[in-house]
């Protein structure tokens, strides 16, 4: 009997990896299907349906319950306001594309990134990055980077800048403990922009003459409308920062109480919509599409995902990933080429089934441990399209402004592989 309630919670595992290699697998092959969200919302919920049976007959439909109201509902409030506001921010301009504006174009996106998010960042300052550089010829590079940089590892800092962080928040990790990953998110980012200087340096020497001419000659300065939203962009981490137990108290009498934070959140979002002019959205190219996507996508990971959770549990001890290393390693293998959020919520729960209690514990596991699937989760998230949300949408849109971007496995071969594997090896030696 035993051995067979033991198979069954086995076979209950296998909707959230039939999710998962959804995500991965359909849009390289079936992509005309996959971008419809309306099938998206289709997969999502016939693969959900057998886990709510299944948690339902099994009397763990508080678990579900719980999953969705306190993880999956503020998940999706935090990014939803976030784009919205984001996408209310209209930067423009075409300065001069030499290697040091490039690079400090990265380097402020860095900073961005953990203040909006990666998301909100990449979207931000993607296009103007592809109109400085519309002269230059060699351009590919930069737009490797700025996905390497802006849309994955400068989200380290706080719990906005990349989802599974605010996921390792909603565990229970302070706000402030993020600012601890400062070393790790210097050296990263650092190395990157040393390296992309040099590559940029190297391929600026090899432009045509005309082209530098030109560069110089058609210049706009830079121009920011929609200013507004920056004071919603702090309302909203001060949300986060503050509104919580750790400073409100009274919220422990009730756990519904923390829905105070989303309520402000989403009055927040619901302003910007309302005060920011509608044309500024529209030059921004601003939708709800990719938002709808990640709504309907992550309905289904995070139903299927709870009888992985409870299984990771109950079976840690005996799956051998113990050491920091293997959880930064682990973790970086399966957010690179499946979504970062769910690899970092099922190896946070993975930890919490070790039942460590020596040492710092922060959201219910070892510090140590929380720092390895922080970084592991957020940085190689970038190397593979599909590793982290944004990835895609900066791919999308240098390609609408007709820059050959590589192909997948080309991205692994010629740039993740050979630029920012050897980076994330090296914090892993230093840091963890």
């Amino acid at each position: 009997m035993e051995h067979s309630t033991s198979s069954i919670a086995e076979l209950a595992l296998l909707p959230f990896i039939l999710m998962l290699l959804s995500i991965a697998i359909f849009p390289l092959f079936w992509n005309k299907f996959w971008d419809k969200n309306k099938n998206k919302l289709f997969i999502s919920i016939i693969l959900s349906i057998p886990i709510v049976i299944y948690l339902f007959v099994n009397n763990l439909s508080h678990t579900l319950l719980h999953t969705l109201l306190f993880d999956y509902v503020p998940f999706i409030i935090l990014l939803g306001a976030l784009f919205t506001i984001t996408g209310g921010i209209l930067l423009t301009g075409d300065i001069e594309a030499k290697p040091k504006i490039n690079t400090l174009f990265l380097g402020i996106g860095a900073v961005l990134a953990s203040l909006m998010g990666t998301t909100g960042a990449a979207m931000l300052l993607i296009r103007p990055v592809i109109q400085t550089n519309r002269e230059r010829n060699y351009k590919v590079h930069t737009i490797l980077f700025f996905l390497g940089i802006v849309a994955n590892c400068g989200g380290l800092l706080t719990p906005l800048g990349d989802p599974p962080l605010f996921m390792m928040y909603l565990r229970g990790a302070p706000f402030e403990w993020f600012f601890k990953l400062a070393p790790e998110w210097f050296a990263a980012n650092l190395l990157l922009l040393i390296i992309y200087f040099i590559v940029d340096s190297y391929f600026y020497k090899k432009e045509p003459r005309e082209s530098i001419i030109r560069d110089k000659a058609e210049t706009k300065p830079i121009k920011i409308e929609g200013s507004n939203n920056f004071i919603f962009l702090i309302a909203v981490v001060l949300s986060v920062a503050f509104l919580n137990e750790q400073y409100l108290t009274f919220i422990k009498i009730n756990p519904y109480f923390k829905f105070i934070r989303e309520i402000v959140i989403l009055y927040v979002a619901l302003l910007s919509l309302k005060i920011t002019p509608a044309f500024l959205r529209s030059q921004n190219n601003f939708t709800w599409h990719p938002i709808q996507e990640v709504a309907y996508l992550f309905f289904g990971i995070f139903i299927t995902m709870v009888p992985c959770l409870l299984y990771l549990e109950s079976n840690a001890k005996i799956l051998g990933i113990e050491s920091p290393s293997q959880f930064y390693f682990y973790t970086g293998l399966l957010s690179s080429f499946l979504d970062n959020t769910p690899t970092a919520v099922t190896f946070h729960s993975l930890a919490m089934g070790l039942g460590e209690t020596n040492g710092i514990l922060v959201a219910g596991i070892s510090e140590v441990l929380l720092k390895a699937i922080c970084i592991g989760a957020v940085f190689f998230g970038s190397m593979t399209y599909i590793g982290n949300g944004p990835n895609f949408m900066v791919k999308a849109v240098a390609e609408e402004n007709n820059i050959k971007m590589p192909d997948f496995f080309s991205y692994i071969f010629k740039f993740s592989l050979i630029v920012l594997l050897p980076v994330f090896i090296f914090v892993e030696l230093i840091f963890i």
